[in-house]
């Protein structure tokens, strides 16, 4: 599996995040939202994942514009931390990007990846 982060904020972190709850069988690059975007919809990547402050803005802009409004799912927001039932309905009903709040990356990226490799 291949994913990608964009969004603004703590990538580092969330790269950390990812591989440490994906396992060795995850593909982890960083890149600009716009790079990142672009490598979900040509296929160089299965999933785009990404932080701002508001979970949909700046984590997601770039995604909405490249894959769709469809493709994507704010899996947090200021005051509404992730649920692991959320984010399963968002895989489940075909999302490829994820946004959330930087605040929220450790839930946020956990229950992804217990969704993504289920």
């Amino acid at each position: 599996m291949k994913i990608v982060i964009g969004g603004q904020v703590e990538k580092k972190e969330i790269e950390a995040l990812v591989k440490q709850h994906g396992g060795a069988d995850v593909e982890v690059t960083v890149k600009s939202d716009l790079e990142a975007a672009m490598a979900l919809k040509m296929g160089q990547a299965d999933y785009y994942v990404g932080a701002c402050y508001t979970g949909g803005g700046g984590a997601l802009a770039m995604a909405i514009a490249m894959v769709g409004k469809s493709n994507c799912a704010t899996i947090s927001m200021p005051g509404q931390p992730p649920t692991q039932e959320k984010v399963d309905q968002a895989v489940a009903q075909g999302a490829k990007a994820f946004g959330f709040t930087g605040d929220h990356k450790e839930k946020a990226v956990e229950f992804l990846m217990k969704a993504l490799t289920k």
